[in-house]
């Protein structure tokens, strides 16, 4: 990207105005997870780590015949699990930008966001390390193609694709994380981490979604194609490896019968398209909501 920021007798952007808004918000509303979360009291297992009903199998025949404790237990493991996805996705994120405002002018607002936008997934993924290993589970990852491919991608991926795939993730967990972080049934540390997510992670998107408008502005129709399928691609991956099938394993479940009717599960199918709707529209507006891009996201069911 080159900046559209040409010094201070230049006049201000709609891109510094938004960066500038960002700055100010970052000032007066941001956490310490440190501090903030509840790490001391230890984990009561009365608690879900997500809301029941985004569990992967709620809503289908083996979720009725697991006890409660069970079910509590695969929430805890699927929780950990996404904040595992979003530690590595946070690491890709983290690259892409470095890398898109390297040797910018550092004062340029939208540089300086960068670097807060930066120091504020730093702190998210600590957070979610700890807040795994509180949860007692282990180091969930994708598998080793996805995270090749994660290389390739933070890599190579550019403008509007990058920011926009990173608008795409951050919106999914957004509307998980809105419900989990207001649901009783959800262990209170895992709420406040929720919660910190959420705000913060609001300028983010809103930042995702400024970038991948100003980079598309001068996009031909075969840029926007390729950029398209690039999202979409990386849309697929993220999703689909956001909850690892080791999950049921150390819920005490059988994997195989899990994975198969978590894949039949149109209850959860349901709700990450509708989870998705407001980002689809977002794509759709900006041109990368192409025929082969719908293809992807139908299969990862966000749309």
């Amino acid at each position: 990207m080159t900046s559209t920021h040409t010094g201070s007798a230049a006049a201000p952007t709609r891109r510094d105005d938004v960066a500038s808004r960002l700055l100010r918000s970052s000032e007066t509303l941001s956490f310490d997870p440190a501090q903030e979360v509840d790490w001391e009291t230890p984990l009561d297992t009365n608690f879900h780590g997500t809301s029941p009903e985004w569990s992967t199998l709620y809503g289908t025949s083996y979720w009725d015949e697991m006890t409660p404790e069970q079910q509590r237990e695969l929430t805890r493991q699927e929780a950990a699990s996404v904040a595992s996805t979003g530690i590595w996705f946070e690491m890709i994120l983290q690259q892409m930008v470095l890398r898109d405002f390297y040797a910018k002018d550092p004062t340029d607002p939208a540089f300086q966001w960068a670097l807060t936008e930066i120091a504020d997934e730093c702190r998210h993924s600590i957070m979610f390390a700890r807040g795994a290993a509180k949860l007692r589970a282990p180091a969930y990852r994708p598998s080793r193609l996805v995270v090749e491919l994660g290389r390739a991608f933070k890599t190579l991926a550019f403008g509007e694709a990058a920011y926009a795939a990173i608008l795409v993730a951050e919106e999914v967990l957004d509307v998980m994380q809105r419900d989990w972080m207001r649901d009783e049934r959800v262990v209170p540390f895992v709420r406040t981490v929720n919660n910190i997510h959420v705000v913060e992670e609001s300028r983010h998107m809103k930042f995702a979604r400024e970038e991948t408008r100003t980079r598309l502005a001068g996009a031909g129709p075969v840029r926007r194609q390729i950029q398209a399928l690039v999202v979409a691609g990386a849309a697929y991956f993220i999703v689909t490896s956001m909850v690892s099938r080791k999950v049921y394993a150390n819920a005490g479940l059988d994997p195989d019968r899990a994975v198969r009717e978590a894949k039949r599960n149109e209850h959860h199918k349901s709700l990450l398209r509708s989870s998705c709707a407001g980002l689809m529209e977002f794509l759709n507006s900006a041109g990368l909501l192409t025929k082969a891009a719908t293809w992807f996201y139908k299969r990862a069911n966000l749309i």
